[in-house]
């Protein structure tokens, strides 16, 4: 046949030409499998539901020691991370979940991304990882359903080279010198404050030349202080609304200018207090209008001296310049430990309520009482009047360094500097 209507025909080139282009497609294809990221994941989730056992009723009287394993110290995580009696355990490269007796539940790992920070929120465990990317910085972050592992949500973007966990119980983020960061639960960014690279409006961050040295977060409000270089006298207190119209145009409250290296040791809904230094130290307490409520004069603070303009650990993967406060939340009280004692505040106007000098670090409540880590082991005290009942001793094998503490089930977990450590309540 000839014409418009007649077949055409494939010649010997023709088929040729079309397994060449079939053999590279498949080539560029095994390719992009070959070198994509998810290649580099190892992800175990649980099989079933783990079964937790009951928090104690009543205050211990005894523990034993049950298990212990290794854990990565990372900025902004000095407590163990505990999600509904799970205990997450960071590594280099990644995390595990355990259950309450040290079985492995999940497990999380990128062999070719550092784990810059861990955090919780909303039942999941977050992880933050660098990217190796040129630039990319620490922008690589998934978050886990704490009880089997599976995938909740992720994101990437341009991040600092160095960050820390900055999490409450309705935002995480990251936090360093040059900028602040949280996200909701599906991880998109809500807020971000600070020096922001490859800006696209001019002039949406009011303080973008200062210095970021501390942050903390409770539901709807965001507190930093920061040095800036037109006041060098001074060390700014911001407050900010985690939720502005614009995640990129930070919606400001309240700020007061405080004598130079003052830091946040607590946070509430609509405040916060900061720790200011001088030949007599003082805890004040400010509205998030910026109104002081409270100030009584303290001692120093080892942990803010220690911190200087170095940092807040020594570990190469903190953000230099960073303070991050060693807090844990009670049913009563906030607390804050400064390096050599604790303090518990009233979370309406952070108020200090007790002074515990014993205290080697964070504390837990259990069976209705605070438990807290000294030199000895646990001690256990009335969180309304401050007073110990007894104290249980724990053989820590030499360890005399911080021990901070959460509660995981029927079990006390104790970090130990690398260590995480179980005490079954017996």
């Amino acid at each position: 046949m000839s014409g418009a209507g007649a077949p055409l025909r494939r010649t010997r080139g023709d088929l040729i030409a079309t397994a060449v282009i079939a053999v590279v497609a498949v080539a560029a294809v095994l390719g992009v499998v070959a070198t994509a990221p998810v290649r580099e994941v190892d992800h175990t989730v649980a099989e079933g539901t783990a079964a937790i056992p009951a928090e104690p009723a009543s205050a211990p009287t005894a523990v034993e020691a049950d298990w212990s394993e290794p854990a990565l110290s990372l900025a902004g995580a000095g407590r163990p991370i505990v999600i509904e009696g799970v205990t997450v355990v960071p590594g280099e490269h990644g995390a595990r979940g355990l259950a309450p007796d040290g079985t492995q539940l999940w497990s999380y790992t990128r062999a070719d991304r550092e784990l810059c920070a861990a955090g919780a929120a909303w039942a999941t465990a977050v992880l933050v990882f660098r990217d190796p990317a040129a630039d990319a910085g620490c922008g690589d972050a998934v978050s886990l359903d704490a009880a089997d592992g599976s995938y909740s949500a992720t994101r990437s973007a341009p991040a600092p080279e160095k960050v820390a966990s900055v999490a409450s119980n309705s935002r995480v983020g990251i936090a360093s010198p040059e900028r602040v960061e949280l996200w909701r639960s599906d991880l998109v960014r809500t807020v971000e404050y600070g020096d922001v690279p490859a800006k696209q409006e001019p002039d949406q961050q009011p303080h973008e030349e200062c210095a970021i040295n501390s942050a903390l977060t409770r539901t709807e409000l965001l507190a930093v202080t920061e040095d800036c270089p037109d006041d060098p006298g001074h060390t700014w207190l911001r407050f900010q609304a985690t939720t502005p119209e614009d995640s990129r145009a930070p919606e400001m409250a309240g700020e007061v200018a405080l004598t130079a290296g003052s830091r946040l040791v607590a946070v509430g809904q609509d405040g916060a207090a900061v720790f200011e230094p001088g030949p007599t130290p003082r805890l004040r307490s400010f509205s998030r209008e910026g109104t002081e409520r409270l100030s009584r004069d303290v001692a120093a603070a080892p942990a803010i001296d220690a911190a200087g303009d170095t940092g807040a650990a020594a570990d190469d993967r903190a953000p230099e310049g960073l303070f991050l406060p060693q807090t844990a939340d009670l049913p009563h009280h906030m607390s804050w430990f400064d390096g050599e004692r604790l303090y518990l505040m009233h979370p309406d106007n952070l108020e200090v309520a007790h002074v515990i000098e014993d205290a080697t670090g964070t504390g837990v409540a259990v069976g209705g009482r605070l438990v807290y880590p000294t030199a000895e082991g646990l001690a256990v005290a009335d969180w309304d009047t401050g007073k110990v009942e007894h104290t249980i001793p724990v053989d820590r094998a030499g360890y005399t360094g911080e021990v901070d503490l959460a509660l995981a089930g029927d079990r006390v977990i104790e970090r130990r500097g690398d260590e995480l450590a179980a005490l079954r309540v017996l």
